[in-house]
């Protein structure tokens, strides 16, 4: 329940501020006056978007802010899922600066605004004049009905399998498009497979075959080299081997008379087997190694395909040509595979088409079980408001697959009179009917979703007399459960009893005030007889006050 709005610096309003009555609030006032701006307020501190430049004095801070009452709404759960503070009392603020950025807060807590757009939709439901085109709304007509099934759920279930669906759809025409693109390449791709298959190419063989290659084109320079070296450790006479062989005897002979020379003894030993080591890997090195051009022509053959590969597939490296078979074996695969893959995948989706449509199902049989007394409800409501020959009838016809909402049609049909075939309501009704209409469901609504505050904006456009009498008590009888605030024209509405604001410009400022019981006499009286208040006026103020 709204407890009080307080607003500074927002259009034509420099600074005011409202307690609202629990119950019923009318707001009159003339034209102009600015009504629709205090809507306006509250509307944007609810989340609405800041159209425009919101703030009276371009030097200061546009601040919106009221206080709710919400306990007994059953809100903590949006609270705790918005990591918010919840108390029975809060208060919520929206500041907007004069370069046109916005802050707010619930509580002392900032917040974004779409936060503030998911906890203005339980605490407020504003009706605006517009709002009774929403009728011709097929979204519209189809939330109502889950609105009095109690749908939830129910709806929340069927949205998580039609986004599934949607998206094993999505993949199935991603399957299919990137299989037509490769089945047009498929002859091309077999061949190239088969070329890279037939090439045999193997981790690291590049540069492992160009190392070979080195090697057997410097054959012969190997060869000598080899050759040089086992001559100058192997030679008979002066190969050192046989040089520091003897000078390891000598120095071991003479070990007792100079006992460095064991050490020296020792060490040479070691040179000379790591020498003989040397030589023995010089000789086995050079039968290895010999200039066979049959076996060079092959490496150089074997180079020459790898090479070509890679310039033919673009590949920047050895490396990259692996990466790029790989990538052709897969595409093949896929062609291979996609007869397989497809059924798998037509599989799926039929599966989720079933679950889909069953679900879809328990939502028709839901939304027909309350058709019944739902137009029961806006006959006898509309009939109370004086269309006493009204038909009124819901028309749900299956549609052709799947919508966001279900595989319904719902249609509204209406006739004012007994002899009239019912149509489509939003072809039909006049302005006043559809205000009478979008009274008795939002009479209706407004029940079943326990909200805590209810804002009707004209919704009396259209009608008088008696009939805007009979729409003053289903307003009044409505504020018996529920805080109401009407914005009305009509002196019949406005003198149900409740808290009575009017709201008039003062230099060019809005304002609002609450009226007293003789002022509110008045107010009345003005709003029968025109500016000047006679007291016939008053009169009849009196008795439409009671």
């Amino acid at each position: 329940m709204l407890k009080s709005l307080t607003i500074e610096n927002y259009a034509l309003i420099e600074s005011l501020h409202v307690e609202w009555n629990e119950h019923l609030n009318i707001i009159t006032g003339e034209t102009g006056a600015g009504k629709s701006i205090l809507l306006g307020a509250l509307g944007m501190l609810l989340g609405a978007k800041n159209e425009g430049q919101a703030t009276k004095d371009i030097t200061k801070n546009c601040v919106i802010e009221a206080t709710f009452a919400i306990e007994g709404y059953g809100l903590e759960q949006i609270f705790e899922d918005n990591d918010l503070d919840y108390e029975s009392e809060i208060t919520i603020r929206r500041i907007i600066t004069p370069a046109g950025k916005s802050r707010s807060f619930v509580g002392d807590m900032p917040v974004q605004l779409s936060t503030l757009k998911e906890l203005g939709s339980h605490l407020i439901d504003i009706h605006s004049q517009h709002q009774n085109l929403i009728l011709s709304s097929e979204d519209f007509r189809t939330t109502t009905l889950d609105t009095l099934a109690a749908n939830g759920e129910l709806k929340e279930r069927y949205t998580t399998l039609l986004t599934e669906l949607n998206t094993l759809r999505a993949e199935y025409r991603k399957m299919e498009e990137a299989l037509s693109v490769a089945r047009r390449d498929e002859e091309w791709l077999r061949h190239i497979v088969e070329e890279l298959r037939a090439a045999n190419l193997k981790e690291g063989e590049q540069a492992e075959t160009e190392q070979k290659l080195a090697t057997l084109e410097s054959a012969d320079r190997i060869g000598e080299a080899l050759t040089m070296l086992r001559n100058t450790l192997d030679d008979e006479e002066l190969g050192a081997l046989v040089t520091l062989t003897r000078s390891e005897r000598e120095f071991e002979s003479i070990g007792e008379r100079y006992p460095e020379g064991v050490s020296l003894a020792e060490r040479l030993k070691s040179v000379v087997a790591e020498l003989k080591d040397i030589s023995s890997t010089a000789a086995d090195e050079a039968e290895r190694i010999d200039a066979d051009p049959e076996r060079l022509q092959k490496l150089s053959d074997r180079l020459n395909t790898i090479y070509s590969l890679e310039m033919k597939h673009r590949a920047e490296s050895y490396d990259d040509l692996l990466a790029k078979a790989q990538e052709f074996e897969a595409r093949l695969a896929t062609i291979d595979n996609s007869d397989t893959e497809l059924r798998q995948m037509r599989e799926r989706i039929e599966s989720a088409e079933s679950e889909c449509q069953k679900v879809a199902a328990e939502l028709t049989s839901s939304r027909k079980r309350v058709c019944g007394g739902f137009e029961q409800h806006i006959v006898s409501t509309l009939q109370q408001l004086g269309i006493e020959d009204a038909q009124f009838m819901v028309d749900i016809t299956p549609t052709e697959g799947f919508t966001p909402s279900g595989c319904d049609n719902v249609a509204y049909l209406f006739s004012a009179n007994r002899t009239t075939r019912p149509a489509p309501i939003e072809r039909i009704a006049s302005g006043g009917e559809l205000s009478r209409m979008m009274l008795a469901l939002k009479s209706l609504l407004v029940e079943k979703i326990k909200l805590p505050t209810v804002v009707f904006d004209e919704i009396d456009t259209g009608v008088s007399g008696r009939i805007a009498d009979a729409m003053g008590d289903i307003i009044s009888n409505m504020a018996q459960g529920m805080q109401v605030i009407d914005i009305t024209h009509l002196p019949q509405v406005a003198s149900k009893r409740g808290a009575h604001f009017v709201v008039y410009k003062s230099e060019g400022r809005t304002n609002i005030q609450r009226l007293s019981e003789r002022e509110r006499t008045d107010e009345i009286a003005k709003m029968l007889s025109g500016s000047e208040i006679t007291e016939a006026a008053r009169k009849q103020a009196r008795i439409l006050l009671g």
